[in-house]
């Protein structure tokens, strides 16, 4: 459990470093195992420009999370059915929240990684045509970690919908983290709690998913 509680601390920081690796192979058609390798190039190469300051390769990057990572429908997963109560400006304006949390957490250590390696270690079909990028980072501090990535296609495009570290799902963290704000204080208070947070450049405190029952 330390351990566990630790990962779910570090997810954010860890999703820049399980992007600062790999190489890109050569151009083909886009699968998932494409998208996760040509993103991990385009970061490493930001995070490895000596003279490039701090400020613009968080920039660079977070645009590159914007385009590589499907908001909308992770939003949808981590409200779980708690999304139907949001009007459709309050499901707007909840992604454009979360997307700034996640930008927010993950670019805070940015000066600390650029030396890992992400090793793609396979891939698994899952249902509704997801696809999950098995790997895990090489060298540095969280070295050997287990990295998934869950990819959705859409319009032909394959984006992330979920990362996972060592079991620890993402959207799941955050399912959990938000249904207890929703079962307190509905929707608004969700979107009061990443307001208040994001407006602090604050992070929210992720709490672990149960764990599953034997």
């Amino acid at each position: 459990m330390p351990r566990r509680r630790t990962l779910l601390r570090l997810l954010p920081a860890l999703l820049l470093a399980l992007l600062a690796g790999g190489l890109p192979r050569p151009a083909a058609a886009a699968s998932a195992r494409d998208v996760i390798e040509r993103t991990s190039a385009r970061v490493l190469e930001i995070l490895r420009t000596p003279d490039l300051p701090i400020d613009e390769k968080r920039r660079r990057i977070e645009q590159i999370a914007y385009d590589t990572f499907d908001f909308d429908t992770m939003s949808k997963l981590v409200l779980a059915r708690g999304w139907r109560d949001l009007s459709a400006d309050q499901q707007q304006e909840f992604v454009a929240q979360f997307r700034t949390q996640l930008a927010l957490t993950y670019g805070r250590r940015i000066d600390h990684y650029g030396q890992e390696q992400l090793k793609i270690t396979g891939e698994r079909t899952e249902p509704r045509g997801d696809v999950t990028v098995l790997s895990r980072i090489m060298g540095g501090p969280y070295d050997n970690t287990a990295i998934d990535y869950r990819l959705r296609q859409g319009d032909g495009t394959w984006k992330i919908i979920d990362v996972i570290v060592e079991g620890v799902s993402l959207v799941g963290s955050y399912r959990s983290q938000f249904q207890e704000i929703l079962d307190r204080g509905g929707p608004q208070r969700v979107l009061a709690l990443l307001r208040e947070k994001n407006a602090a450049g604050a992070s929210v405190e992720v709490a672990a998913p149960p764990a599953k029952q034997n």
